[in-house]
């Protein structure tokens, strides 16, 4: 089974590393409203465009996407 991008998301929480999906990822963790259970791109996407405030840029949503897709890959 496919684990959602949060839970993907939450190996870098608190690495430390501090770089911008660490940084991410902490903010995700605290972001109550986050869609925890998505593998969907678009509905994770949609809801960091509406309310990511935390995010420098999408940019680095699609980055740690990428890296997200690697691993499903790989499992």
């Amino acid at each position: 089974m496919r684990k959602s991008f949060f839970h993907f998301l939450m190996k870098y929480r608190e690495d430390k590393t501090t770089n911008e999906i660490t940084r991410f990822a902490n903010a995700a963790y605290h972001d109550h409203s986050f869609p925890k259970y998505s593998e969907d791109y678009d509905e994770i996407s949609t809801y960091l465009e509406l309310n990511g405030t935390y995010l420098p840029s999408m940019v680095l949503f699609d980055q740690a996407w990428e890296l997200y897709l690697e691993s499903e890959n790989q499992s």
